[in-house]
């Protein structure tokens, strides 16, 4: 049984698993699919596509992979002043969905100040679940000493969450688990900001919370700043053997 992440994966990997007969459930984010088939979209149009993102994180070595040859990846302002494309008249952009969203947006316009015909997406990239923690960090860090956020070390939305903060003046801190929670990071703290990953469990965020509420933060709220109802479908592989919705 051989599972692709929510992050996706070049199809030569896909080709290597449908050669090898093996069982493959396809869990790939439809928000990431929409990128592929962009990247698909602009190589047909004979268009050199600029990744926006980390050219080591594996949602950008799938995307990438769908056109290798016709891809170039950048992390920064800086890479994009250093480009060369062989055509300046034929090219197109494409983001990585996990990335800051205030990043990219600088990237992108450094993008079009270089390149004006460049050409995007017909809609932003940025994954929404990733888009609506950035702007309920930006809120809750005016009011807190400390962000505490929940996710992987190698998570690329939940770093950047930790970017956001300390930008916004505020101290933060990744943590993989309430285990991570270091003491010495309350000392003079009052109020605490708590926010997790987009792909990071609830279970955990509740752990933290409660290991919070051992140090003597009781008074506990969520804000419900923006309202998530966006749903997914199960991968195919799983609908039939998935329980029934509960009503």
């Amino acid at each position: 049984m051989l599972v692709f992440s929510a992050h996706g994966v070049p199809p030569t990997v896909r080709q290597e698993a449908k050669d090898r007969l093996l069982q493959v459930i396809d869990a790939t984010c439809p928000l990431v699919t929409k990128v592929h088939l962009e990247a698909l979209k602009f190589a047909r149009e004979k268009r050199t596509i600029i990744l926006i993102g980390h050219k080591d994180h594996q949602e950008i070595i799938g995307t990438s992979g769908e056109a290798p040859d016709r891809t170039l990846v950048v992390d920064s302002v800086a890479a994009v002043d250093a480009l060369q494309v062989e055509d300046p008249e034929r090219l197109a952009f494409l983001t990585q969905t996990t990335l800051s969203l205030y990043d990219t947006q600088e990237i992108v316009a450094r993008l079009r100040q270089r390149f004006p015909k460049i050409i995007g997406p017909a809609s932003d990239d940025i994954c929404y679940a990733t888009q609506n923690r950035q702007e309920a960090v930006e809120q809750v860090a005016k009011d807190v000493d400390l962000i505490l956020v929940v996710g992987s070390q190698n998570s690329s939305n939940s770093n950047r969450l930790v970017e956001l903060a300390q930008r916004l003046n505020r101290k933060a801190k990744l943590i993989d688990s309430a285990r991570d929670i270091d003491p010495g990071w309350l000392d003079g703290v009052t109020r605490i900001g708590l926010t997790a990953g987009a792909s990071a469990p609830e279970i955990l965020v509740e752990q933290v919370s409660e290991r919070l509420a051992e140090f003597g933060f009781t008074d506990q709220r969520d804000l419900d700043l923006i309202r998530e109802d966006v749903r997914f479908t199960l991968p195919p592989e799983l609908q039939s053997i998935a329980p029934a919705p509960r009503r």
